[in-house]
């Protein structure tokens, strides 16, 4: 298994599309040269922000093959291959391998709800069926099944579950992660907050980074946030990490992500609308996005 160090910010990187809802490969291909060039620390196409949940298995194929492809090895790629059967999970971490995946993100199955000892079954079975990194991902309100700390804590006992990202948004459920991973006997284990605001906390408690939407719209800012904090200037990165609050304050406009790729549109990259039915924000939204965005600019942030 190749040795791989989770750190640093990782944008979910956006999925740009057509009007007709078809992927736009040159945008996203632009796309990957935009996060890299403004200095990301890996890229994770189809997450929550790259319309995962709504593309189809072709689709995330077509997707991760031209980001690695575009990467050209110049950072990780993580890979999302969670889905909600153990045996499809399986299927598209082996598709994920193939395209040459450094890192499989797994978030946790959704709809219905799971036990404990069926989440530990279920990444038992994929760790063991694929011979990669692999990185929990529990996102509790948007798939109904929370990850708890004591199953993160027996599920880094296996040498290739070598990390955890949280989106909860519950910073307790974070340092339970942090304090679960340093029980794991073989090799290192990684906390990564999935909630942009918590990025510097998380760093501070012992945690490696963030999967951070808001790098879509912001990379140079959020990526700053980590080198601030690498370089011993803590108070620079925490105003770096407190400066896109009045961004994310417009997510009470739409679903969040919807939010991020209509700020990227607005910013004037074509990626897109996002795939329906979720793709509106109501005029008062965009009346606000363009405030915040002008307000942000001027204050140098990109």
């Amino acid at each position: 298994m190749k040795a791989i160090e989770l750190r640093g910010i990782i944008p979910p990187i956006l999925t740009p599309m057509h009007e007709d809802e078809s992927i736009n490969v040159p945008e996203l291909r632009r796309q990957v040269d935009r996060m890299i060039e403004n200095g990301v620390h890996a890229l994770f196409p189809f997450g929550t922000n790259g319309e995962g949940y709504i593309l189809t298995a072709g689709e995330k194929q077509l997707v991760l093959e031209t980001v690695i492809e575009q990467c050209n090895g110049r950072v990780p790629v993580y890979a999302g291959t969670g889905c909600i059967s153990t045996k499809e999970t399986i299927a598209q971490s082996k598709m994920a391998r193939d395209a040459g995946a450094d890192v499989l993100s797994i978030i946790t199955p959704s709809f219905a709800a799971a036990s404990q000892d069926e989440l530990y079954e279920h990444y038992k079975a994929v760790a063991a069926a694929v011979d990669m990194p692999i990185v929990l991902y529990n996102i509790p309100a948007r798939t109904g099944n929370a990850l708890a700390p004591a199953t993160v804590a027996r599920l880094a006992q296996m040498e290739n579950i070598v990390g955890a990202k949280d989106s909860s948004g519950n910073f307790t459920n974070i340092l339970g992660y942090i304090d679960a991973g340093k029980q794991k006997e073989n090799g290192t284990f990684y906390t990564l907050s999935g909630n942009d605001q918590l990025i510097i906390w998380t760093l501070l408690a012992g945690g490696t980074g963030g999967i951070a939407g808001c790098a879509n719209v912001y990379p140079h800012t959020m990526a700053s946030i980590y080198n601030l904090f690498m370089e011993g200037k803590i108070k620079e990165a925490k105003e770096a990490n407190e400066s896109i609050q009045s961004f994310r304050a417009c997510f009470k406009y739409g679903n969040p992500n919807t939010i991020v790729k209509t700020a990227a549109r607005l910013l004037g990259y074509n990626v897109g609308p996002c795939r329906a039915p979720f793709n509106q924000v109501p005029e008062e939204g965009i009346k606000a996005l363009k405030k915040v965005l002008a307000e942000n600019e001027a204050k140098g942030m990109h």
